[in-house]
């Protein structure tokens, strides 16, 4: 039951309130003023925007384009009354002309209003297009004005829970990779049975989108300063996260046939990993002497490997053995952690 009541709060969310809020007051002021209210509640439906920034960009655009849209609309309907050809070329031409003009925000709205002013307009034609523009203003304007005023977009908390879900699923992605690359001796095999790569990634560009939407929101209603220093952490820690899935993902496409690896070096490189996860999956550091002789034990297995020395590196060397390129993305995973967690702020981090 309690689950039933959450999604059902979920779905009457802040932009369905906001749309009921702007469609009443858009309709309330079109009977005031005794004008069709129609047009200028579609308007003010579509243009609720997730951003108070999105609604004034894209209302700019919505103006003209609704413009040309009305335009078209009585132009056809001087020439060929109400007909099926009228209803063709209004659509087509207003499609085209917004196409053209770049006015693609503002392609729905205008192709809406040219076909449905067709059935309105008989007579004063030049009127009928001025009062669709004053419409079309109306609902621009309250759908606007309610996105900036009413319940005003603030992303922080979603974004935060994406960035721990990120963090989980990341932390699983790493363990599972490593695993079946270790533990599966056949490149093919391993690509067919690992998929929450693509998850993780989807989720990671879903966190981008709402950071944007957040950034663009604070031109209208700036953060505090604690918000802009905990924005701050958590763009830092989504770049750590994306990082370490780039080097995870570097490893899944790395050929797993393994020649220079016996029970001992696998068995090392799975403690590291496991270690790793651990700290990622649990949001805990990891214990400092354990993490450092992690690290010394791979860093001596990519030296002893490669054949390179450490003073004087080979620098013709230009391949490298999939062993070696796995060793390397693993201690790259292993930094990425550590910024990760000096990003999380010490009163967010379980010791």
């Amino acid at each position: 039951m309690t689950n039933v009541k959450r999604k059902k709060f979920h779905f009457i969310g802040s932009r369905v309130v906001k749309t009921g809020v702007a469609v009443f007051l858009t309709a309330w002021i079109c009977s005031i003023l005794e004008i069709p209210a129609v047009f200028a509640v579609i308007t003010a439906i579509v243009t609720i925007e997730p951003t108070v920034a999105d609604s004034i960009r894209k209302g700019m655009i919505r103006f003209p384009a609704s413009a040309i849209g009305s335009a078209y609309s009585v132009l056809f309907i001087f020439l060929f009354g109400n007909s099926p050809l009228t209803y063709a070329i209004a659509a087509t031409l207003t499609i085209v002309t917004c196409f053209r003009l770049k006015l693609h925000a503002g392609l729905l709205v205008a192709t809406l209003t040219a076909v449905a002013m067709i059935e309105v307009i008989h007579s004063n034609y030049f009127i009928s297009f001025l009062i669709r523009l004053g419409t079309t203003t109306i609902g621009l304007l309250v759908s606007t004005g309610v996105n900036m005023f009413v319940l005003p977009p603030n992303y922080t908390e979603h974004i935060t829970q994406n960035i721990e879900s990120v963090r989980r699923q990341t932390a699983r992605l790493i363990e599972q990779v490593f695993q079946r690359v270790i533990e599966v001796n056949n490149h093919d095999d391993v690509l067919t049975s690992i998929n929450p790569a693509d998850q993780v990634y989807k989720k990671i560009q879903q966190t981008e989108t709402l950071i944007r939407f957040q950034k663009e929101e604070s031109n209208y209603h700036p953060l505090g300063e604690n918000e802009k220093k905990r924005f701050k952490e958590i763009e830092k820690q989504l770049i750590c996260l994306r990082l370490i899935h780039y080097h995870t993902d570097n490893v899944l496409n790395t050929p797993s046939q393994f020649t220079m690896w016996g029970t001992k070096e696998k068995k090392t490189i799975l403690l590291a990993v496991n270690e790793l996860v651990q700290g990622l999956a649990s949001k805990s550091k990891i214990e400092s002497e354990k993490h450092q002789a992690y690290l010394k034990q791979l860093s001596d297995m990519f030296w002893e490997e490669t054949g390179i020395s450490r003073t004087k590196p080979n620098v013709e060397a230009t391949t490298f053995p999939p062993e070696v390129i796995i060793i390397y993305e693993l201690i790259s995973i292993y930094q990425l952690v550590d910024k990760y967690f000096e990003h999380c702020g010490p009163e967010r981090v379980t010791n």
